[in-house]
């Protein structure tokens, strides 16, 4: 005689089974989800480097062409608008489509902007020039998410054309 097992065709998990596997779900997330990296950290990152590749974008322009440029940074809106400096002194349109994109993604500020000469500037616009041989003066742009405490320092070298990107908050000559 073959012992059959009868079932009433009902099958599926047990309570204790469910219950079970909800717990390491929960084990899991509680230990992975704070190491992921929010969107606004993301966006800060980017937009720092962004800004980075722009810069570095523009000192190769000027030096390729032989023209100067003309980058100003709106602290308030936290645009960008760049303009090239024609031979008369006056300023026109930057023709380069790369130029006109605004490397600061959305909810990323600019919190101040230190150059060597003129100092710390938390408001208005910054002017900074580009000649054929770089960027005039030593500078620091400080960016931070407007919810948030992080920030990003973009750094720009006289002369070399050397642009870097540092997390925190950096001041003085790095």
């Amino acid at each position: 005689m073959s012992a059959k097992r009868e079932t009433n065709g009902l099958s599926g998990f047990t309570l204790v089974e469910l219950t079970v596997v909800i717990a390491i779900l929960s084990l899991v997330a509680l230990l992975v989800i704070p190491r992921l990296p929010s969107t606004t950290d993301g966006d800060l990152k980017d937009s720092a480097r962004n800004l980075a590749a722009t810069v570095r974008y523009l000192t190769d322009l000027a030096v390729a062409t032989k023209t100067g440029y003309r980058l100003r940074l709106n602290l308030a809106a936290g645009n960008a608008e760049i303009t090239r400096i024609l031979p008369e002194g006056q300023e026109a349109a930057a023709q380069d489509s790369f130029l006109h994109r605004q490397p600061l993604r959305e909810g990323i500020v600019i919190a101040d902007i230190t150059a060597a000469r003129a100092g710390r500037q938390t408001t208005g616009t910054v002017t900074l020039d580009f000649s054929p041989l770089g960027v005039e003066d030593f500078v620091l742009i400080h960016l931070k998410a407007e919810r948030g405490d992080r920030y990003y320092t973009v750094a720009l070298y006289p002369g070399s054309g050397r642009v870097e990107v540092f997390e925190g908050y950096q001041e003085g000559v790095l």
